[in-house]
């Protein structure tokens, strides 16, 4: 469940943004609220926010101040600047600091809603972008930038991996192909790509586990026959352990890309 913090040192102003959104979230969303930017900010060092609603003058810290201090602690979320003051610098300066949208009170319910709506898009946006970026298993990327300078036992290996990652192989089946001692190919493969046989062949299965959850609708089962692992309930321990998601839960993040809120 995503969470929106609302941040307004007047009660009023505050508690009649929390009850508009109460209303058109209908449970959907988490609605927080902070009657200071310093209380906000020490909210927020236990707990994390999608989306902030704040106003730009407050005493103490202000919003200005608060943006400043999130994009310093380097979490700061999609952010929504409220004001009673028509001034361009505040809009400008809130822009600089990364606030999402400017809009001025006194407020008017369609027009917040609307900024919520698209500020939560934008939210959905970047999880997605996040999501398919740790599609791609960087050391893979390097073991792969490096391949050219390998020898042709660990290329062949390589090759092996690839084209048999659907079955149970081993460490000793694939030196055995190769016609080396399973010791000797061990300490070899770590020599050359930096990483044991081992993790290199559990990448490689996650690698391709996550690119069939996100291009094919297979169930998780099959998935995991497809990656080489015998039983799905092992599959869905191992990628939980690497990505601290399940399959289904990494599936369901990646493709959720309706813009809409219900």
């Amino acid at each position: 469940m995503k969470t929106i913090l609302i941040v307004d040192d007047e009660p009023r102003t505050r508690l009649g943004i929390q009850k508009t959104l109460v209303a058109w979230s209908a449970g959907k969303y988490r609605i927080e609220s902070a009657a200071s930017g310093v209380e906000a900010l020490a909210w927020l060092e236990t707990n994390s926010a999608h989306l902030i609603i704040t106003d730009v003058r407050m005493p103490e810290v202000d919003g200005l101040e608060m943006l400043e201090t999130l994009a310093s602690r380097g979490q700061l979320p999609v952010i929504i600047i409220i004001s009673g003051y028509a001034e361009f610098e505040y809009a400008k300066k809130s822009l600089q600091l990364g606030a999402f949208e400017y809009i001025l009170k006194p407020l008017d319910k369609t027009a917040l809603i609307n900024a919520v709506q698209r500020a939560l898009e934008l939210v959905d946006s970047r999880e997605r972008h996040d999501a398919m970026e740790k599609l791609v298993d960087p050391k893979l990327i390097e073991v792969g930038r490096d391949e050219a300078r390998y020898g042709t036992a660990i290329k062949d290996a390589i090759g092996y991996i690839y084209a048999h990652l659907h079955e149970a192989i081993s460490m000793k089946q694939v030196a055995d192909q190769l016609h080396l001692n399973a010791s000797y190919f061990s300490v070899l493969f770590k020599e050359q790509t930096g990483v044991t046989f081992s993790d290199y062949l559990t990448r490689r299965r996650l690698q391709r586990a996550k690119e069939l959850l996100v291009t094919t609708s297979m169930p998780i089962w099959e998935i995991a026959e497809k990656v080489g692992y015998q039983t799905a309930k092992y599959f869905v321990k191992v990628f939980k352990d690497s990505e601290g998601i399940s399959p289904g839960q990494y599936r369901h993040q990646v493709l959720d890309t309706d813009p809409s809120i219900q």
